[in-house]
């Protein structure tokens, strides 16, 4: 009876495997069965490949995903390197640093965390027809399983999938050719992804709203300008263009006020970063604290 097993498996040398870019059959173009054996051409089933085969999807149960926030255990590459799961370095293909520190943060939320760790969670969503939007939650869903996986051969991971995905639904917006924004694709990632997900304006229709949707009361008041006598001043605050409005912004994400970078060097030539607690930097919104800002008129 003829061995059904392919005669080569001994031979793979898992170090030099590299799963960092679309797995695509460069003839076919095709996703299936994409790797096989060049000697016998026959398609790696065997159990003895399982872990190459986890590299490529890992999976998490309910109770492995409950635990990563209180498990300290390390993981070892293949090449004797150890990590934690989660903290892993993305590599950068070009300039595409501006990318990976957006969504090594967004990896570490906890509740977009569990839900994008289990394929499950998002696989029976339906888009409409010609609207392929949804591999960018596919790619992300990859990305994440692939940073908390405790099985991976290599220390760090390629973002290269995820990025042309970027790419390709942002309209060459954000490319990992050139530098970007961080915060602009922020902003544009957490509504794609929200868009891709069906999410619509209630606050439960995804995980990206349940997650980072907030709302922030506002009260607004015009300044009468100081030139202006006393008497003057008063008879304006009187009117209804100088009474205080009040407003509620939903949002997303809030951004926080840091202190200019300091003029002058230290002893050994380097900028002095100047630290600053969180919390000072969080009273711009605690319901208390003021801030004048010009309107477009007075700046001109």
């Amino acid at each position: 009876v003829r061995h059904r097993l392919c005669p080569y498996l001994d031979t793979i040398n898992r170090q030099v495997l590299d799963f960092d870019f679309e797995k695509l059959c460069s003839v076919s173009l095709s996703r299936i069965n994409v790797y096989a054996c060049l000697v016998c051409g026959k398609y790696f089933q065997d159990s003895s490949l399982d872990d190459i085969k986890y590299v490529l999807n890992p999976t998490f149960t309910s109770d492995h995903i409950r635990s990563l926030d209180t498990s300290d255990k390390l993981s070892r590459a293949i090449d004797g390197t150890l990590y934690l799961p989660g903290i892993v370095g993305l590599n950068n293909i070009k300039a595409n640093d501006y990318c990976n520190v957006i969504l090594q943060a967004l990896c570490h939320v906890t509740p977009l965390r569990d839900f994008f760790l289990r394929e499950i969670n998002y696989a029976r969503v339906k888009r409409p027809p010609g609207d392929s939007s949804f591999l960018l939650v596919q790619r992300f869903g990859e990305l994440m399983r692939k940073l908390w996986n405790p099985r991976n051969f290599k220390a760090h991971v390629s973002p290269h999938e995820m990025l042309q995905a970027v790419v390709l639904w942002s309209r060459k917006k954000f490319q990992f050719t050139k530098q970007g924004d961080p915060i602009d694709f922020l902003s544009w990632f957490l509504n794609a992804l929200h868009i891709a997900l069906n999410g619509n304006k209630n606050p439960e229709s995804s995980i990206i709203y349940r997650t980072f949707l907030g709302a922030m009361r506002i009260r607004t008041r015009k300044i009468p300008p100081v030139e202006l006598e006393e008497r003057q001043r008063s008879e304006l605050l009187l009117t209804q263009e100088y009474q205080e409005s009040v407003a509620d912004s939903p949002f997303l994400y809030l951004t926080c006020d840091l202190p200019p970078p300091p003029l002058f060097k230290d002893e050994i030539m380097e900028n002095i970063i100047p630290q600053v607690n969180l919390f000072t930097l969080l009273t711009k919104f605690n319901g208390e604290t003021e801030k004048e800002y010009k309107t477009y008129k007075e700046n001109f």
